[in-house]
């Protein structure tokens, strides 16, 4: 996506947003209280525009989450191992 900079989670943020060839939305809901704070960020807005959203803890807003997103699921399986399912991506 052409992103020069380190990609850190944005927990005390909420959203970081990465400029590259197409922007990079990178959102942990964590702290938010549910799908009407997550609007008040405006968050909203930034996942229906051109850019590419990642939305941690995104189970916390599922009324606002559009009806083609990919859902990407990790699992600790081992000290050093994760097992990945991605949903919603059709191949």
């Amino acid at each position: 996506m052409g992103i020069t900079e380190s990609i850190t989670s944005p927990t005390y943020t909420i959203i970081c947003e990465y400029q590259g060839t197409i922007p990079l939305y990178h959102i942990d809901a964590y702290r938010l209280s549910g799908d009407e704070d997550f609007e008040n960020t405006g968050a909203g807005e930034l996942i229906s525009g051109k850019g590419v959203s990642i939305i941690e803890w995104s189970e916390r807003l599922s009324r606002s989450l559009p009806p083609d997103v990919i859902t990407i699921t990790i699992e600790i399986s081992g000290p050093e191992s994760r097992i990945f399912r991605i949903e919603g991506l059709e191949l």
